[in-house]
């Protein structure tokens, strides 16, 4: 195994963390934004306001999304057996 194929492999698994990580934060981050902007127009400064809907909408994402996820770890998984087994 060369060093182009480590980085190969690299990439690869940089990008599926990336394309499984993605929409559980833009959840997070579009829900922490609608409610910062509500705390801000209303002047509301209540902490599990901001912590129990984030949480709630990042747990739905996470059940809905799960078989998106576990595809593209699988797909991971399966492309890095068939290397080790073919030698690289």
């Amino acid at each position: 195994m060369n060093e182009v194929e480590i980085l190969d492999i690299s990439r690869d698994a940089i990008f599926t963390l990336l394309k499984v990580v993605t929409p559980i934060l833009l959840v997070a981050l579009f829900i922490g934004l609608v409610i910062g902007i509500f705390q801000a127009l209303t002047q509301i400064q209540e902490m599990t306001l901001a912590f129990v809907p984030k949480i709630l909408c990042v747990f739905v994402t996470l059940i809905l999304m799960f078989p998106f996820m576990l595809n593209q770890m699988r797909t991971l998984s399966t492309t890095l057996f068939d290397k080790i087994v073919n030698g690289g």
